[in-house]
């Protein structure tokens, strides 16, 4: 067993990244997946709220570097799924508490133990993002269709291909087809035109996200979400398989227009 590590990452705030870390890491272990999820967010950490562990933690990622407890001590088991685990950031004030190197030694050591680790990087690039990317094969940036948002997925794109990361996929959350009809938001085909990246999952914008937050149920788990469906999508095209963006209009032509830009087929 040699864990894929996978680090979800974007430029700017509150566009879903920790929602998206909670439900893939959700659908892949609905998928008979070892996983562990990793709030990389020192001193604001929320994986745990939306997952629902939050009463559940004893010691976290900083007790692990500082040696206070073991690796498998600081594994939050899921209440739903026996092959989910959450390792939480610590809420210290001091962000120099977590190194790049210290989380290649933690994830080298998850390598041998499950085969998938989720890292949430908090937003921006300062320390808190170089210790999430450090020991990633894969990155996915996170972005919504918003001016602001995309332009700093681009910068954030920039850097990761700088460090010799790759070039990245693509995320695109919280599409509103509505608005994009009325050209209030950029639609999936002018996200990848600025972006210039693969597209991995589109997710449309679905009221019932933020009451499974607030419940600490992802998503996911929500076999009549549109937005679930949408992770559990994206879930099973990180493990190979190729699977159909979802119509967004119910007619057939998203998945034909992404095609044919990306190269992709069903």
């Amino acid at each position: 067993m040699s864990a894929q590590i996978v680090t979800i990452t974007s430029g700017k705030g509150g566009v879903g990244k920790t929602t998206a870390i909670a439900s893939l890491g959700i659908a892949l272990a609905g998928r008979g997946q070892r996983v562990v999820c990793i709030d990389g967010d020192i001193g604001l950490r929320n994986l745990d709220v939306i997952m629902g562990l939050e009463n559940r933690i004893v010691y976290d990622i900083v007790d692990v570097v500082e040696g206070r407890c073991r690796l498998r001590q600081a594994m939050i088991r899921d209440k739903r799924l026996p092959e989910l685990f959450l390792i939480p950031a610590a809420q210290t004030r001091d962000k120099t508490a977590l190194s790049p190197s210290d989380m290649m030694r933690l994830c080298d050591e998850l390598r041998d133990i499950c085969d998938w680790v989720l890292i949430d990087s908090p937003a921006g690039i300062e320390r808190g993002f170089k210790n999430s990317i450090a020991a990633a094969d894969q990155v996915i940036v996170l972005t919504n269709p918003e001016i602001s948002a995309v332009r700093d997925a681009d910068r954030v794109i920039g850097i990761l291909e700088a460090e010799e990361k790759g070039s990245p996929s693509l995320i695109l959350n919280r599409v509103n087809q509505e608005m994009v009809n009325k050209q209030e938001m950029l639609s999936p085909e002018d996200v990848l035109d600025l972006l210039a990246i693969d597209l991995i999952g589109v997710v449309p914008e679905d009221q019932a996200v933020l009451v499974a937050a607030n419940r600490g149920t992802p998503i996911a788990l929500d076999k009549d979400s549109r937005a679930g469906q949408a992770f559990r999508n994206i879930a099973a095209r990180l493990m190979g398989e190729e699977v159909p963006f979802m119509d967004l209009e119910n007619q057939g032509g998203l998945w034909n227009r992404i095609s044919k830009m990306t190269g992709r087929r069903g």
